[in-house]
């Protein structure tokens, strides 16, 4: 009992930081996250610890989702192309699957992406 108590009380934790982490990223212009922090009755390394948490539940939640050894389909085409272009490509990761492409940068949110892997494995 005591163990479905602490499962529950860490997913209702991890989705309260979640919802901190999402409002400090939509924070105003110009306010810097150790400003938000301050406002927000936390220190700049709690905030990044729970940010961390909160990402390494989602890859953790989508990792359970999808099959372990995954194949997708390359396209020679499509190598060719991107070897043409070369170096004018955005910086960042290219992921396409079922005829959908999402391009993801270092600035990408771990919740939207997990989201959006979500509606495109559903998809058909």
């Amino acid at each position: 009992m005591s163990s479905e108590t602490s499962v529950v009380a860490e997913q209702c934790r991890l989705q309260e930081w979640a919802a901190q982490i999402r409002d400090c990223q939509s924070r105003p212009v110009g306010m810097s996250i150790v400003s938000w922090c301050a406002c927000h009755g936390i220190t700049k390394a709690n905030y990044y610890y729970r940010l961390r948490r909160v990402r390494k539940a989602c890859l953790e939640a989508i990792q359970t989702e999808m099959p372990a050894r995954q194949m997708v389909p390359v396209q020679p085409e499509l190598l060719q192309r991107q070897e043409q272009i070369g170096r004018n490509l955005r910086p960042g990761l290219d992921i396409s699957m079922k005829g959908f492409s999402v391009h993801v940068t270092e600035s990408t949110s771990m919740s939207l992406l997990a989201d959006v892997l979500k509606v495109v494995r559903h998809a058909e």
